[in-house]
């Protein structure tokens, strides 16, 4: 319900906008495009969260939101034709621009009628038939695609199902429970909201007055812009599942930051011509659009999922005021005094809040990848009271439910990386089809649907237990390995049990 009803605010703001006829009319217009706009946050990272394995939770979640940034480039180099008063007159152009924007939107609103309302939040508000539906439909659907039966879940949470929860629960939970989560949340967002709107909004006057540009070529700079902030979650994502949360944000964060002072030096020194001054731009936010994304995976990932939504929709708005609204406007005043050493304040700045924002993640950091959403915060709705950074995990239990679904949210331990399972697919592949680049190899066991990193490490443990061999730099073939009962006991020994493995 939140995903259509915030796109439709959206869309309906969007075609007033288009047959605007005053500029309060305008504006009214655009702030509320701007509400519908803050409430798609909530709704889609809230659904990245619930509905996506935790093996590929924070790949997918960077992807989609740096997926902003392919929109901002195709709008950048569409207004080149749109705005040019030679195809369209002046008062013309612009209104067409916002009527493919709702275009757009309505095309989404009919793709997403098929998003699953979230299991876990069904489950709590007492519906849990129709979470069942949902899950059993989702297992279904992955047992048919890999050819492979799902394990059961190692455990079960108790909880206690309510049709509404309080604000003064959500705020208590935010300030009393997790207060230093509280705290990560504003730094991540504050940083990200300020070096972000204030270099998007003026972007186009530091090229117009530093180095000369028209104002019609300035679109096909953004669109570059746009291009590097989509490539960084893209290329990026993948690690903060591998190499972890904690690394990955406070390298985006201080990195970028670090870039950005580069930048200024060699930009208030004079030594940087436009190529110089957009190539380190480019790297700048090439990280920073990963770190930004990751703000909002974060704030998704640390509270319990009663207070998700709000979560994020909270630190959305807090960041937008603070960073958001502050960001623009002093960069606007020190673009205007054409000075370089005044704009220079501003990006120092910038740099300083990004870096301030990697220490707080050093710092309080929650290691989150790979992890099940209860175990990283309890759900309110549980049994148990949380400790700050710490929550207790949730007790052991049987499934009070015959039949109880294998992807309903449970609890598992979070355990040492193991490969047993992956590693006997792979000595199977190889016994049944003999030497196989590795590419190859990869498709016959279908590594893809084993989330990152595992095949490589799987493949590993198999050369380095003898149930594979390296024939040459990227080709594998069956090994004779370890034979006879020291064979058969290794096998045994590393054959997975039903709870070897978190889900």
């Amino acid at each position: 319900k939140l995903f259509l009803l915030t796109l439709l605010v959206y869309i309906v703001a969007t075609v007033a906008t288009a047959f605007s006829t005053t500029a309060l009319f305008f504006f009214i217009a655009r702030f509320f495009t701007g509400a519908g706009i803050g409430g798609e946050y909530a709704a889609i990272n809230s659904a990245i969260d619930e509905l996506i394995p935790a093996r590929v939770r924070g790949r997918v979640d960077l992807i989609i939101n740096g997926s902003y940034w392919l929109g901002a480039a195709a709008g950048a180099l569409g207004s080149l034709v749109l705005l040019n008063t030679n195809i369209f007159a002046a008062d013309v152009g612009w209104r067409i621009a916002f009527g493919l924007g709702a275009v757009l939107g309505l095309a989404i609103l009919i793709v997403r009628r098929h998003v699953p309302e979230s299991p876990r939040w069904l489950f709590i508000h007492g519906r849990e038939e129709e979470a069942e539906r949902i899950v059993d439909g989702i297992e279904r659907e992955v047992e048919e695609e890999t050819s492979e039966p799902l394990d059961d879940p190692g455990g079960a949470i108790t909880v206690h199902q309510r049709k509404t929860i309080s604000f003064r629960e959500v705020a208590r939970t935010a300030f009393k429970v997790y207060p230093k989560r509280t705290i990560l949340g504003f730094a991540l967002f504050i940083g990200q909201a300020f070096i972000y709107n204030a270099v998007t909004f003026d972007l186009g006057s530091i090229l117009s007055e530093f180095f000369n540009i028209e104002s019609g070529k300035v679109p096909i700079y953004i669109a570059l812009f746009a291009v590097s902030n989509f490539l960084g979650p893209l290329l990026l994502g993948r690690l903060f599942d591998t190499i972890g949360r904690k690394p990955m944000v406070a390298f985006t964060y201080i990195g970028s930051g670090v870039v950005l002072i580069v930048l200024t030096i060699l930009f208030v020194g004079g030594s940087l011509g436009l190529w110089g001054f957009m190539a380190l731009l480019l790297g700048t936010f090439f990280l920073a659009s990963a770190g930004a994304s990751s703000a909002y995976l974060t704030v998704s990932e640390i509270f319990p999922m009663e207070t998700r939504a709000l979560a994020i929709a909270f630190f959305y708005a807090i960041g937008t005021a603070v960073g958001g609204i502050t960001g623009p406007l002093l960069f606007a005043k020190l673009i205007a005094t054409g000075n370089e050493s005044s704009v220079a304040v501003g990006f120092y700045l910038g740099a300083g809040i990004m870096i301030i924002g990697g220490i707080v993640e050093i710092v309080l950091g929650v290691k989150a990848e790979g992890q099940q959403l209860e175990d990283i915060a309890t759900p309110l709705t549980a049994e148990g009271e949380e400790q700050e950074q710490k929550p207790p995990k949730p007790q052991r239990r049987p499934s009070p439910r015959s039949g109880y679904s294998r992807g309903m949210p449970v609890s598992a331990p979070i355990e040492p990386v193991e490969f047993s399972r992956e590693v006997v697919r792979i000595e199977s592949a190889l016994g049944e089809h003999g030497a196989m680049e590795r590419s190859e190899l990869a498709r016959a066991v279908g590594a893809r649907f084993w989330g990152p990193g595992r095949f490589p490490g799987a493949l590993r443990e198999a050369v380095r237990t003898g149930r594979a061999q390296r024939l040459g730099r990227t080709r594998f073939g069956p090994a004779g390995g370890l034979g006879g009962d020291a064979g058969e006991r290794f096998r045994r020994d590393s054959a997975p049990s039903p709870t070897s493995e978190p889900r």
